[in-house]
């Protein structure tokens, strides 16, 4: 079966300029062009559509959805079995966090008792699950799957205390950097400051710190587009700033 733009989109439930958009990019092209100039899509691009749909779900972003799908290597099943395995994943997440909230409002109305790890519990896994999808790939390669693992089971034992005080950290952390920055010397003792924060953040999270280690990290800030977004959110330039700083305190430079 063949469809136009309009009604693919309306199968996919998507806008038909979003269809569009993907064929500008070359991430969803249609089949063909037909004599009155309107797009055609068959089956292949249908299911090529669910594949990009199910990415997006899971959060990736376009321009890795196409790396991944134009790559010689890609496998549409092999594709599918790792979507199933990551929608389980999230799954197991909202359950954990729906039986938190029951859990809360059991407590709120007297009928249980919820010790404060359990009400910790399913932000905690949140945030492991969520960082292992935005960043879980590259921090794997350049640290081992050891060394992540022990980090996620340390954030997961994190106590309630441990887990304020750091919540608390990473707000220093973006404050000193921002006053730093406008200095415009990453050697500064205010630039240096944000730097030992940054470490001591790190500290709640990593089983071991290393010069080097911090060092690579913030090299990754720079070089990942997804960690520069964060932290230049407020003010371009602000990652680069944050990885010199760094490679000055850690001695790398």
């Amino acid at each position: 079966m063949e469809y136009t733009v309009q009604k693919l989109a309306q199968l996919a439930g998507v806008s038909s300029r979003t269809l569009r958009y993907y064929d500008e990019i070359g991430i969803l092209k249609p089949a063909r062009i037909n004599s009155s100039g309107y797009r055609i899509y068959g089956q292949k691009e249908v299911d090529r559509l669910q594949q990009i749909l199910f990415y997006r779900e899971l959060g990736v972003n376009l321009e890795t959805i196409k790396d991944i799908m134009t790559s010689p290597s890609y496998d549409g099943a092999k594709a599918l079995k790792e979507h199933r395995e990551q929608l389980l994943e999230k799954r197991k997440q909202l359950d954990l966090l729906i039986s938190n909230v029951e859990k809360t409002i059991a407590s709120t109305e007297g009928r249980i008792n919820m010790s404060n790890k359990e009400k910790f519990e399913g932000f905690k896994k949140k945030m492991v699950e969520e960082n292992e999808q935005k960043y879980g790939k590259e921090i794997r390669e350049k640290y081992g799957e050891e060394t992540v693992n022990k980090s996620n089971a340390k954030l997961m034992n994190m106590s309630e205390a441990d887990y304020e005080a750091v919540t608390k950290l990473e707000a220093q952390v973006k404050a000193t950097l921002a006053e730093a920055f406008k200095t415009g010397d990453p050697a500064s003792e205010l630039a240096q400051k944000a730097a030992d924060l940054h470490k001591q953040w790190l500290t709640y999270y990593w089983t071991e710190y290393s010069e080097a280690a911090h060092a690579g990290l913030a090299d990754m800030y720079v070089g990942d587009e997804r960690f520069t977004a964060y932290y230049d959110k407020e003010q371009p330039g602000t990652a680069e700033f944050l990885r010199d700083a760094i490679h000055i305190y850690t001695g790398q430079k």
